[in-house]
């Protein structure tokens, strides 16, 4: 869990988009937060504090002058403990008092208080979202720091459509976690392949694997977490693309191979998880191959090319990570790819082991580089593999592009 151990304030303002903000809690405590909401006078309008306080398991903080809470919470131990604050949904009200430095409700004296990085998610009428004061006192949270997340376009409540749709609870909790994850691979261009690829046999038959591109995914998205660009080329996969990630969708190993070369051109780093056929078919059949009673007795297949063998070889200061997926053991096949492929750090799972299965959210794999490294990592969520991965490539500083 990202979050775990982490204290979020999430601050509810005034907006119909309020009810929003209880998903936004279930989805941070699920990723282990401790989570304690700050609702204002208007957003009690919109929601009951006791149903933000079943969802966080703690009381919600309304007001400041309330005896009660100021003895049990404390507006400034409240702005002192949190790790991060999250406002949404983000009124135009409440985004002019913060760049005005109003400190007239709890929210805003929190927020005056605190040192904690915070993101804002804008929520309002389109009008509103568009007006010269609402675009400057934006402008004037940025240069201070402040993250913007959002708003979507869309049908509003108010009956218009435009900008002004609060963005989705899951992009607001990434934003959190960006927000609150080192920024050591800032200035950095890295590649990510995921997933498999598709070799057709006939227009309505290919040949292909079981890899989910949950890897390769992860690893998109928590390189982009950490401050780096990142270029994600990837095959026929049902995951969503990590937010500020850059994708390239490609169908086979030839399209992978050309994608790959163009962004490595550029790159810092490769991280090569995509799982890409080795074979294809020699000639692909124009027409759907129909069955003839008699088993097909040869299927002519043409031999792909090693894709990461390729880019290793020109990669000159840059870093290439490949992986190897066996079944069971597998050491001294990922040895030899390590070296016979010119690879950097190679990432060794056995697919058939408990936890590692092909489309697990969780992965078990072990971590072998060129200066005799191994390290074997337990059961693991995926993103927090793809972290582990990632404190490697951080600690070898790969020359930045500029």
């Amino acid at each position: 869990m990202a979050l775990a151990g982490r204290n979020i304030v999430v601050a509810v303002s005034g907006g119909i988009a309020a009810y929003k903000a209880c998903e936004l809690v279930r989805l941070l405590v699920q990723e282990g937060a401790a989570v304690q909401v700050i609702m204002t006078a208007n957003a009690q309008q919109f929601v009951a504090p006791l149903t933000l306080q079943t969802l966080s398991g703690r009381p919600v903080a309304t007001d400041t002058f309330s005896l009660t809470q100021e003895s049990e919470i404390g507006h400034i131990r409240l702005a002192d403990q949190a790790h991060a604050i999250v406002i949404a949904p983000a009124t135009a009200n409440v985004l002019a008092k913060m760049a005005a430095g109003l400190a007239d409700d709890l929210l805003s004296t929190v927020l005056l208080a605190t040192r904690a990085p915070i993101v804002v998610a804008p929520a309002m009428n389109v009008h509103m979202w568009e007006h010269p004061a609402t675009r400057s006192n934006l402008a004037t949270l940025r240069e201070r720091g402040v993250a913007v997340v959002g708003p979507a376009s869309g049908s509003l409540a108010c009956g218009y459509e435009g900008a002004g749709r609060l963005a989705d609870p899951s992009e607001i909790v990434e934003a959190v976690e960006t927000v609150l994850a080192p920024q050591d691979l800032r200035g950095h261009r890295i590649v990510v392949s995921a997933g498999p690829t598709r070799e057709a046999l006939d227009p309505v038959r290919y040949l292909t694997n079981h890899s989910s591109g949950k890897m390769g995914f992860a690893i998109a998205r928590v390189a982009r977490r950490r401050g780096a660009e990142v270029t994600l080329v990837h095959g026929p996969v049902e995951v969503p693309v990590p937010p500020g990630v850059t994708a390239v969708p490609v169908t086979t190993a030839l399209e992978m191979q050309r994608e790959l070369a163009r962004a490595f051109a550029s790159a810092t780093a490769l991280v090569m998880a995509a799982a890409v056929a080795d074979y294809r078919p020699r000639e692909a059949a124009s027409q759907k191959l129909k069955r003839r009673g008699a088993p097909l007795a040869t299927l002519a297949l043409a031999q792909n090319p090693d894709v990461v063998r390729g880019l290793a070889r020109r990669k000159g200061r840059r870093v290439v990570i490949g992986f190897a997926a066996e079944t069971g053991g597998g050491e001294r096949e990922a040895r030899r790819k390590l070296v016979e492929k010119g690879l950097d750090l190679i990432v060794l799972n056995d697919v058939t082991a408990p936890g590692a299965e092909f489309g697990a959210d969780t992965n078990v794999v072990r971590l072998l580089d060129r200066a005799g490294g191994d390290v074997s990592l337990p059961v693991l969520p995926k993103t927090e593999v793809a972290s582990r991965i990632l404190d490697w490539l951080a600690a070898r500083k790969p020359a930045r592009r500029t």
